[in-house]
């Protein structure tokens, strides 16, 4: 069992968490202002469809307490990498995404990087991206999952599988960015000025968060929320808790 008596501060994941797609779990939101009298708190998600202050805005319409700089988005996390590199790149995103990395300059083609590009992800994307690969450029995953739950309730593609093709095609391997990345999680964790052993990250993919989390030394918590299937727990990776939803973890603290 989980001691939460040595827990300081949580990672929580969105979609999946707090919501599913633009529904809030039920009581999720009160839940949230009980865990923030305990905890400092981290909104952390591989989201690359949507740029930071897009997420935040849509937390605040759900009814969420948050603020915006306690989001850490892959995204946002791959346009500080780029700025700091001072790097120019091709994208695949969505078009929404894009708007968001106008400050990034095209040319040269540093990088090529991927996210969720939706119906962004065409031949010719990406065969312009292989080319640029082929040229020089390095590969970023802005994240690399494999699915994620629909508007539909069922599972759809992400953009993990896509960033496989590029390197499986080229032969480089992908530097990524958001989850698993340990840094990622270590950032988050710097942030609220505590150590990974203080930390609890909690999500509905168990490869991407908690094992993402716990590889980082972070506490592991798995919600059946979200992109859960009961295969999850036939992996191999072991949290340190499963719960039903984000409601249940009340009655462990």
């Amino acid at each position: 069992m989980l001691n939460f008596s040595q827990i300081k501060g949580l990672l929580l994941d969105l979609d999946g968490v707090l919501y599913i797609i633009d529904k809030p779990i039920e009581g999720a939101q009160e839940t949230l202002d009980k865990l923030r009298d305990r905890f400092k708190l981290r909104f952390i998600t591989n989201t690359t469809t949507k740029p930071k202050k897009a997420i935040y805005q849509k937390l605040i319409k759900m009814g969420f307490n948050v603020k915006e700089d306690e989001i850490f988005s892959a995204l946002e996390a791959t346009k500080q990498y780029l700025k700091e590199k001072n790097a120019g790149a091709f994208f695949i995103l969505t078009d929404e995404a894009l708007k968001d990395m106008e400050d990034i300059p095209e040319e040269p083609v540093n990088y090529v990087v991927v996210g969720d590009a939706r119906d962004n992800f065409t031949y010719q994307n990406m065969n312009k991206a292989f080319r640029y690969l082929m040229k020089g450029a390095d590969l970023i995953a802005a994240a690399k999952n494999k699915y994620f739950r629909d508007k539909d309730g069922e599972l759809s593609l992400d953009c993990g599988g896509f960033v496989v093709a590029l390197e499986f095609a080229t032969g480089k391997k992908a530097k990524l960015i958001g989850k698993p990345n340990k840094d990622f999680f270590l950032l988050a964790v710097r942030s609220m000025g505590l150590k990974p052993e203080e930390v609890a990250v909690i999500g509905d993919d168990i490869e991407a968060d908690v094992k993402g989390g716990m590889d980082a030394g972070l506490k592991g918590i798995l919600v059946k929320t979200g992109k859960f299937t009961p295969d999850d727990l036939k992996k191999g990776i072991k949290p340190d808790l499963v719960i039903e939803d984000i409601n249940q973890l009340l009655e462990f603290i």
